[in-house]
């Protein structure tokens, strides 16, 4: 059987700041989900290039983020798309120095965009030091795990 290509599911943060957490907390719950075998999931900082090696040669990338909106609505998700090279724009931002905009730009430069890519960002609450989310980014996590499986599976969410 022929596969379909690579999938890469990544969830940006940091779990010792709170909401910054999110990406990883759904990585969690679809570590325990049966996948397909074409989905690779991982953990990133946020690092533009470390994003970059992950995605790069994928076709498709779905990735989660926490993200700073003002004004912000704590636990509103935001889904993005990128094709051909064109990131649509929202009023969130990422929760890291150099976003995930940036990212983007830079592997459209180098070539290296997986043939789709899709954006969760979660607006947060509190990045804090300390782990656990708030209770609304917190309920916003089951929901996001069926979308994502949803978007690995080439459905709707």
């Amino acid at each position: 059987m022929k596969s379909r290509g690579r999938i890469a599911v990544i969830g940006v943060g940091n779990e010792f700041r709170r909401d910054d957490g999110v990406g990883w907390a759904v990585l969690d719950r679809l570590r325990e989900r049966p996948l397909p075998p074409e989905a690779e999931l991982a953990t990133c900082d946020g690092d533009p290039g470390r994003l970059i090696g992950l995605w790069a040669g994928a076709r498709l990338a779905v990735v989660v983020d926490a993200a700073h909106a003002h004004p912000g609505t704590p636990g509103r998700v935001h889904r993005l798309e990128l094709d051909a090279g064109l990131l649509g724009r929202s009023s969130a931002t990422s929760s890291h120095g150099l976003g995930l905009g940036e990212a983007v730009e830079l592997a459209r430069v180098l070539d290296l965009l997986p043939d789709h890519l899709v954006v969760y960002a979660v607006e947060g609450a509190d990045s804090a030091l300390g782990t656990g989310l708030s209770p609304a980014v917190a309920d916003a996590v089951a929901p996001l795990v069926a979308a994502v499986e949803a978007e690995i599976a080439g459905r709707p969410a």
